[in-house]
């Protein structure tokens, strides 16, 4: 065992009276030394309760002879940094999440770890952690909160995206002073990630479907018992992984990438995921193309319509079946490979196998899919040559295609402020750069414009195209990724107000109508970028970061 390395020997007595400072006994340090990684802290509401979350996988390590060690990580709660400068630290927390992760796990030589992650990056950044390191590893996340209820409103229930649409509603005059504060009092009713299909979630959920979580992961409420009991029986389940020696590079395949996206791609998960799983991939030695989503979401319909691109909300998903259910609606038509091993220790067809789909509306039957594509779609064209990425599954049908004027603007406030000041018209096409990977620094995320956007009901008329990102709780036709990114010299750094935009998503293509030797005149004109930050962790990471189309991992080459 690695742990061995630091507790057995003559010359490792040193170690060991450290252990004992701990309060370990003779025995305790015999046994396998299991690292449970806790992201847990009091700024994110998916996190502040995850405490009993890695209490409880303790407890599932000692009843199967393990000595559990439980360390922490930082986090960023992506909804509290929304629309100021806070966000462009949340992307780039990836990073540090994941080389935070191997310098613990390697300086004290854990044989085993237990992830406990719950909201946005930290989910990703822990995967790359598990697949950098590859030691024995399993994933208990914290689990969604529930949906919340203004009294007396609608049934059907209200998150974290309804909040940042309020504000656009209160902006437009349909929504007063204390209808606003009732929703802001009901949207989050509990711990938890935010109700919706939102990157929290989506990546819990994706953790699950590529088998490094057991089944009811994605989706088993932060509120209910039953997550305890799935951390406990994760515990458990950890030091069965060490004594079969499953390790992460055998459930990190190739096939088990394309396995989630195709559930991906069924489940309407956010766009976000296309920038993690090619970062968890490099972390495996494996090259994703974000292109592939394209072929995959031809064959792979989408079943589930949740928050924001529907009415249904996570716990609808639990009281369906979850992602297993999912899974096994796609099984009827062979849209995945059941064959891969999971940390079940089993195939994934073994525990799809005892799934039941229990809501044939908020998990569509195979046959009566809400769409015969999948969730999201790459775009490429001249204004995007490396690609960009949408959420059709929540784009209105009549933007699936538009055309229409760009409104450029340098920044997020540029654009927020232009709306606000109902200075945007139906039909125009809003281009927000410099928020890419290199540019933002961080590649920020675009819920406030385009919550405003779907506040004051231009939805349904009005396009965002930026090299910055979405959240997952955005809805319409917002286009983000675009790459290379205006800080490479992307063509998004060329475009002038009043330029012709063509969007045509089901054909997967976006187009600046602007003549090529008149782009090739602007390029020359084109001012080199200048970072907006000049010192610390930002500046160090904008050196180094890698195009949304690579996953904006770091190279440091």
């Amino acid at each position: 065992m690695r742990s061995d390395n630091v507790k057995t020997g003559v010359d490792k007595a040193p170690h060991r009276s450290l252990m004992k400072a701990l309060g370990w006994t003779d025995r305790e340090i015999k046994m396998p030394m299991i690292g449970v990684v806790c992201a847990q802290n009091e700024i994110i509401p998916g996190h502040m309760e995850l405490r009993k979350i890695a209490d409880a996988v303790k407890a599932g390590v000692r009843e199967n002879g393990g000595n559990p060690v439980e360390f922490p990580v930082i986090g960023v709660c992506d909804g509290i940094a929304m629309g100021h400068q806070g966000m462009t630290c949340s992307l780039p927390s990836r990073e540090l999440i994941a080389d935070s992760i191997e310098v613990m796990a390697t300086a004290h030589q854990f044989d085993a770890l237990v992830f406990i992650p719950n909201c946005d990056k930290i989910v990703p950044g822990m995967l790359m952690a598990a697949a950098r390191l590859n030691l024995p590893s399993i994933f208990v996340s914290g689990g969604p909160m529930l949906a919340g209820h203004v009294k007396g409103g609608d049934k059907k229930g209200m998150s974290l995206s309804s909040m940042f649409e309020a504000v656009g509603r209160h902006a437009a005059g349909t929504l007063s002073d204390e209808e606003l504060l009732d929703w802001e009092n009901s949207a989050c009713p509990t711990c938890g990630s935010c109700s919706g299909m939102y990157t929290a979630n989506s990546m819990n959920c994706l953790t699950e479907a590529i088998g490094m979580g057991l089944p009811g992961n994605g989706t088993i409420p932060a509120v209910y018992s039953e997550r305890i009991r799935l951390a406990k029986e994760a515990g458990y389940q950890v030091m069965e992984l060490l004594k079969n020696d499953i390790r992460p590079s055998q459930i990190l395949t190739e096939k088990a990438f394309y396995n989630a996206l195709s559930v991906d791609m069924a489940l309407g998960c956010s766009t976000n995921t296309m920038l993690h799983l090619p970062a968890i991939a490099h972390e495996a030695g494996i090259d994703i193309d974000i292109f592939k989503a394209n072929e995959i979401s031809a064959r792979v319909p989408n079943l589930c319509h949740l928050a924001p691109a529907g009415p249904h909300h996570m716990e609808d998903l639990y009281l369906a079946g979850g992602v297993m259910a999912v899974m096994k609606e796609m099984s009827k038509k062979n849209l995945l490979d059941l064959s891969l091993i999971t940390v079940t220790g089993k195939t994934i067809g073994d525990s799809v196998a005892a799934a039941r789909n229990t809501d044939e509306e908020v998990i569509r039957p195979i046959d009566n899919p809400y769409s015969q594509t999948g969730g999201i779609a790459v775009l490429s064209g001249s204004l995007a040559p490396d690609g960009a990425v949408v959420k059709r599954s929540a784009v209105a049908p009549e933007m699936l295609s538009h055309k229409g004027p760009a409104r450029v603007f340098n920044s997020e406030e540029e654009a927020i402020k232009a709306i606000f000041g109902k200075k945007i018209n139906p039909g125009d096409v809003i281009i927000i750069r410099y928020e890419g990977p290199k540019g933002g620094p961080g590649m920020r995320e675009m819920l406030s414009p385009t919550s405003a956007i779907a506040g004051m009901g231009l939805d349904k008329s009005v396009a965002l195209i930026t090299d910055g990102r979405f959240s997952g709780a955005t809805r319409g036709a917002s286009i983000g990724h675009v790459s290379p990114e205006a800080a490479s010299g992307g063509p998004i750094a060329l475009v002038e107000e009043g330029d012709m935009i063509n969007i045509d998503i089901d054909n997967h293509t976006l187009d600046i109508l602007v003549d090529e030797k008149v782009l090739e005149e602007r390029r020359k004109n084109l001012r080199p970028f200048e970072s907006r930050v000049k010192t610390g962790y930002l500046y160090r990471y904008s050196k180094h970061v890698t195009s949304a189309r690579q996953g904006a991992i770091i190279k440091e080459d």
